[in-house]
């Protein structure tokens, strides 16, 4: 068989349909929209594929920093508050 399961006959049936529907003249530039967009998605597959490899790699390069554990209290470095939150209560405009 073909492209996805399809034989010549299929294929042909569906370009046809599609030529009737659209015209002659939608028809390329549907085409050039939908290569568009299979060219978006594989640059998007391998931007992330690229990533995730990096990542992956510098993981296995470095797999436990010292210190670095998601268990530790964050240094004072840290732009993270760790202040605890106030007991005040909060009223709005209407309860006034």
């Amino acid at each position: 068989m073909g492209f996805l399961d399809m034989g010549i006959l299929e294929i042909l049936l569906v370009l046809v349909v599609a030529l009737i529907i659209w015209g002659p003249g939608k028809i390329p530039e549907i085409a050039r929209m939908l290569g568009k967009a299979v060219r978006t998605l594989k640059k998007a597959t391998f931007d992330l594929t690229t990533t995730v490899t990096k990542e992956i790699d510098k993981e296995k390069d470095n797999p436990h920093q010292p210190g670095k554990n998601s268990g530790d209290k964050p240094t004072e470095s840290s732009s993270v508050s760790t202040a605890e939150p106030r007991d005040e209560e909060v009223t709005s405009p209407r309860d006034r």
